[in-house]
């Protein structure tokens, strides 16, 4: 049964504490009580709660609830309604320049040229200084609890004259690895805020179950998206951009900032999740072809973009990205591209800028990201009252991105109408579900993604 435990939370203000995703003690006990007043009702009538059950994750399409709308878009600024999405057309994704691809051999080439129409228009050009980095990685830390191996590690990319650094936590089971070919694993690009080594063993957190991940067998490296460029506008010199820009390019701050194509930040954060995929390659214990990259909503944004460029990420795990990430900009649904270069400036290429309100204008859009992780697997994940981030935006890349999986032999999610409310639809190497509830990575969203691990790279 699926309880809104947070409309119930957000009517009750004493509830909450100032950080986000935390109660008072007030306001877990309600909760709890709220979820036994639900069990103890499906106790009392088993037979009738599995048929309603069943019933609501096998009816229609979704579709937001009126009552999301309303919420949403109460404040007017912003297209919540179907009806008002502007009429498009989709760029062909196996078409780039005039010229379309016909056969698998030709994907190669194609892809490239994808790859670089993003990269002027949307994420950035990444110094070839950064394409080409080599860091170093020194152990700091390390405790042990209940079965888990947790360690600090520090990323170091080592210049003569500077060295540039962000820590990383690596987590993986205390036993050997049931075969010769190691442990599969998952970078997290984690977003909130970045706990201590101990503690998120200690504390549970739904963001990053680090017990979970590692009963289901698999390893997990996190690292924070500030520690490597920081999230605000004014951050360039502080993170690694700035950091290449002083001892590569060593142009102006200002004239490296606005260049039309100066890598942003989900650039730079996608480096990174590169860079820890090389540290797990250096691992033992790790099987380095079946490493999975995940993050929720910028973070997702950065893992579809990780592994668009990275093709070592076997799967990549979209947790409700939105615009920039795995939602259409060309609906102009929820969140838009004029919206997020105001708010975000430093996420994308300032060449973004120039398509707000232009959408139909960009040479691309985002269902050919998607196809760029073709054939690897790619799960999406939405939630049903997050229509910020546009659902059926995200659900529809997937089905932009079919042509490229079936010319390359695979078949993928095509279906137009999107699954039912709770109902996972998973076709060959591509997953979707909208799941009820808010914008949040939960226990709930890494039950999906670390199921469709276990049928992709078992």
């Amino acid at each position: 049964e699926v309880l809104d435990l947070w409309t119930l939370a957000s009517e009750q203000p004493q509830w909450q504490r100032p950080r986000n995703v935390h109660f008072t003690d007030e306001g877990y006990r309600s909760l709890g009580e709220a979820v036994a007043k639900a069990v103890r009702a499906s106790l009392a009538d088993p037979i009738g709660s599995r048929l309603t059950q069943q019933a609501a994750t096998t009816g229609a399409a979704w579709e937001a609830a009126p009552a999301d709308v309303q919420r949403a878009g109460r404040d007017g600024r912003f297209n919540y309604l179907e009806t008002s999405v502007p009429a498009y057309t989709l760029p062909d994704p196996l078409a780039v320049g005039g010229r379309s691809v016909t056969e698998s051999l030709q994907w190669a080439e194609h892809r490239e040229a994808t790859l670089e129409l993003f990269r002027d228009h949307v994420y950035g050009q990444r110094p070839e200084a950064a394409e080409q980095a080599r860091l170093n990685y020194r152990f700091d830390l390390e405790h042990r609890a209940d079965g888990v191996v947790g360690q600090r590690w520090e990323a170091s990319w080592d210049l003569e004259q500077a060295s540039f650094r962000f820590p990383l936590l690596f987590y993986r089971p205390d036993q050997e690895p049931p075969s010769e070919r190691g442990w599969p694993a998952i970078v997290l690009i984690h977003n909130r805020e970045f706990p201590d080594l101990q503690g998120l063993l200690e504390r549970p957190s739904p963001f990053a179950p680090i017990a979970a991940i590692i009963e289901r067998g698999y390893a997990v490296a996190i690292f924070h998206t500030s520690d490597v460029d920081p999230d605000r506008a004014d951050g360039y010199e502080m993170g690694v951009r700035g950091f290449c820009n002083r001892w590569f390019d060593n142009r102006p701050a200002e004239a490296a900032q606005t260049d039309p194509q100066r890598w942003g930040a989900l650039s730079a954060w996608a480096w990174a999740a590169s860079r820890v995929l090389d540290f797990l390659e250096q691992q033992p214990v790790i099987d380095a072809g079946r490493v999975a990259v995940i993050g929720h909503s910028r973070g997702g944004k950065t893992a579809a973009w990780a592994a668009a460029n990275d093709t070592r990420f076997a799967a990549a795990l979209i947790n409700q990205s939105g615009c920039g990430g795995a939602a259409l900009s060309r609906r102009r649904y929820g969140e838009t591209v004029q919206r997020i270069t105001q708010v975000f400036p430093h996420w994308f290429a300032p060449r973004l800028n120039d398509f707000a309100e232009l959408e139909s204008e960009l040479p691309v859009d985002q269902h050919q990201l998607i196809g760029l992780i073709a054939p690897r697997a790619v799960a999406i994940g939405s939630a049903s009252q997050d229509l910020w981030a546009d659902p059926r935006g995200e659900y529809l890349s997937l089905v932009g991105a079919s042509p490229i999986y079936r010319l390359l032999g695979f078949s993928s999610i095509d279906q137009p109408d999107m699954p039912p409310l709770g109902q996972l639809r998973r076709v060959g190497p591509t997953s979707y579900s909208v799941r009820p509830g808010p914008h949040n990575l939960h226990a709930g969203d890494w039950t999906y993604y670390l199921d469709f691990l276990d049928s992709q790279i078992p």
